[in-house]
């Protein structure tokens, strides 16, 4: 039987706690979960930590997909057991006896059919998955690497910059920036203020002037802490403010970006789903950097389609930190110039793995540069010593 023949025979779906794609579940000593400004740091019970409103709640979901030759492919995100339970319980009846080849019609159906109670969030973290796990097993069968099947490298190295507290630290990786989460947001005041600057002065001294530094602002602020802080951080040369607003703020995104700093760049779109949310960002906010999480937008078939909206409004697309999937995309883009690293040691003081320990021997930037895997589909393996949580069809949540 040739690959145009192969059919989809099965889909599973398995839940994992202690890390993985949920990168937040983790303990409490650990610099992403402690405090960092959020929408919930306005109520002083839930400010502390960020495990305490819990972000850690809904673990990491992984997906299988298995041909009938027995090749199988995956793929990784949050959502934990609602995810799983739509994976198995509704999705899977336009994935199953599909031939393999089919991505496009399958993402199709899987949209169309949950759009009634759709469209962003869980429901998209599942497609997305799927969806990955799709072109891991396609790659496989062709035996070609995903950026292959995308049109090949436009850059033989990614360059990646760093996510944490110490961008001082990640220079001295070899990084060629640092995003720094904000601590304060408007709930603190004048002071918070006060101390954010002073953090972002402190480590512009420490960095020079040739490094890249911005500002990750977790959908945090209102519209005036927002625009005080952009004109405070513009003595320090910063590069960017990332997601300051509800994702739905539309209005909020546009009036920053009417305000910004000739050399200051507004950038979102981490927590933003499908092409058209992406559209409002690009075309009504006039955003300078689109950010979508492969592993929440829609999946490897909508980033194309939202990296090729971005493109033709020359706006840049330099994804949220989603690994190896994000990778082969990026290898791809004349517009995807830089690459985030999401930094998962605890003191983010070294760079591990994002994934950790889902996937064997994950490929992490070294000198702050990675070259993409020559391997079959993301050309990585599942980690299955690690305790996965099979939900199968008909599981009650």
């Amino acid at each position: 039987m040739g690959l145009m023949g192969r059919k989809i025979k099965a889909i599973r779906a398995y839940v994992v706690e202690g890390g993985g794609a949920d990168y937040h579940d983790q303990s409490a000593d650990h610099w992403i979960v402690k405090q960092i400004a959020t929408p919930m740091s306005i109520y002083p019970e839930y400010k502390a930590t960020r495990t305490s409103f819990g972000i850690n709640a809904l673990k990491t979901l992984v997906v299988e997909v298995e041909a009938d030759n027995g090749v199988t492919g995956f793929g990784i995100t949050t959502g934990g057991y609602p995810a799983a339970w739509l994976v198995m319980n509704h999705l899977d009846r336009f994935v199953v006896g599909k031939d393999a080849n089919s991505i496009e019609i399958i993402w199709d159906q899987m949209y169309r059919a949950s759009l009634y109670y759709g469209r962003k969030g869980i429901v998209m973290n599942a497609i997305s998955a799927i969806d990955l796990a799709l072109w891991d097993l396609l790659g496989r069968l062709r035996e070609e690497p995903v950026y292959a099947m995308l049109g090949g490298k436009v850059r033989e190295e990614l360059t990646f910059y760093a996510t944490g507290p110490r961008p001082d630290l990640a220079k001295g990786m070899g990084f060629v920036g640092g995003k720094i989460p904000l601590v304060y947001g408007q709930a603190d005041g004048n002071e918070g203020l006060r101390k954010n600057i002073e953090t972002l002065k402190t480590m512009r001294e420490r960095v020079g002037d040739d490094f890249l530094l911005m500002w990750d602002c977790w959908m945090a602020l209102d519209l005036p802490y927002a625009k005080k802080l952009m004109t405070e951080s513009a003595e320090y040369g910063l590069q960017w403010m990332e997601e300051c607003f509800n994702p739905d703020d539309y209005w909020s995104y546009r009036d920053l970006k009417k305000c910004a700093p000739n050399k200051m760049w507004v950038t979102g779109g981490e927590h933003e789903a499908s092409r058209y949310g992406f559209r409002a960002l690009i075309e009504e906010c006039d955003l300078d950097v689109i950010q979508p999480d492969v592993g929440w937008c829609g999946g490897l078939t909508e980033l194309i389609k939202i990296g090729n909206l971005a493109d033709a409004h020359g706006k840049l697309v330099i994804p949220h930190g989603s690994g190896v999937y994000s990778y082969h995309y990026v290898t791809t883009k004349v517009n995807s110039p830089i690459t985030e690293c999401l930094m998962m040691a605890p003191q983010a003081d070294k760079v591990v793995p994002q994934y950790y320990p889902l996937i064997k021997d994950e490929p992490m930037p070294v000198n702050g540069k990675l070259k993409v895997s020559d391997k079959p589909g993301f050309g990585v393996e599942l980690n299955k010593d690690k305790t996965l949580v099979e939900v199968k069809k008909g599981t009650h949540l």
